[in-house]
């Protein structure tokens, strides 16, 4: 039997950390420099299943399942609070389990508030940050937040309950497909996944406790921009243009506070990587070796 050796493998792993079992992707070579892919709502590692073998050739590229998704276990017994202070203090114990010392960030949706937390505790370690979607501006936020807003506004049953209708499958396909031109490319596996691990017991009250503590990652927003005016990180907002939930002046504000920031619209919703993978790609590689000063 013939190997194809020129694509990388990705590996699975679990490590402790917080007391939490991270489950994590990782392939590359074990010397070579760290990406640090972090997803969002309503997603996993797998939503990088497909990016990671297209930059493990000269990347070390780990993607954890943050807790309450994909296939990271909490233990009952460690009475996990389910906020974005939570999830990046977890991700910050596991960037330590790993001895990751300098990594690159890849943030996408709740990837950014989790990563940007975990950038401002730790500014030495992060050398460059790709933002696919992954809002730190207030006018970054779309009209489709909302029924969320109002939740945040008052926090009673019946506007939790509001939310908690679009939870399934059918809610879950639309997050996908919503603002794409052509819907017909979205592939079924993603949201069919997302949907199935929602189900688990107890997952979606999960879901939307992170729902209304995101009110928080908004009051933080000034904080996450004073770490980029004072730390100045390479940073590519890559991001799809008809994103309802985070829309282009979002990316664009990047620029206002960080003078090593670029931005780069592609014609497409959320989950550029649905339809976008080889751009994003291409783009992040090309961004990488620039920021990371390395030779061609």
């Amino acid at each position: 039997m013939i190997e194809n050796q020129r694509i990388p493998l990705t590996s699975i792993h679990r490590i402790e950390a917080d007391g939490v079992s991270v489950f994590y992707r990782q392939s590359g070579p074990a010397d070579a420099p760290i990406v640090l892919l972090l997803h969002g709502f309503p997603a996993s590692s797998f939503q990088y299943r497909e990016l990671i073998p297209r930059l493990a050739d000269k990347y070390r590229v780990i993607a954890p399942d943050l807790p309450g998704f994909g296939f990271t276990v909490v233990p009952e017994e460690r009475r996990y609070k389910y906020t974005f202070d939570s999830l990046a203090k977890t991700m910050l114990a596991f960037t330590d389990a790993l001895n990751l010392t300098k990594y690159a960030m890849y943030i996408f949706d709740y990837g950014a508030p989790t990563g940007l937390r975990v950038a401002m505790e730790r500014p030495e370690r992060v050398t460059a940050i790709v933002s696919q979607n992954g809002n730190a501006y207030e006018e970054g936020l779309g009209d489709a937040w909302q029924p969320i807003q109002r939740y945040w506004r008052e926090p009673t049953l019946e506007h939790r309950n509001a939310i908690r209708a679009g939870l399934n499958l059918e809610g879950l396909r639309h997050e996908y497909s919503v603002g794409i031109p052509d819907p017909a490319l979205i592939k079924p596996e993603g949201y069919t996944l997302d949907a199935a691990l929602l189900m688990r017991p107890g997952n979606i009250d999960i879901q939307l406790d992170l729902f209304l503590d995101y009110a928080n990652n908004v009051k933080l927003y000034p904080k996450f921009q004073e770490y980029f005016r004072s730390a100045q990180p390479p940073l590519l907002a890559v991001w799809g243009r008809f994103d309802p939930y985070f829309i282009p002046p979002g990316a664009e504000a990047f620029l206002r506070h960080n003078r090593n920031a670029t931005v780069q619209f592609l014609e497409t919703g959320h989950f550029a990587l649905e339809t976008h993978l080889e751009e994003v790609a291409s783009a992040m590689r090309e961004f990488l070796q620039k920021a990371l000063g390395e030779s061609s």
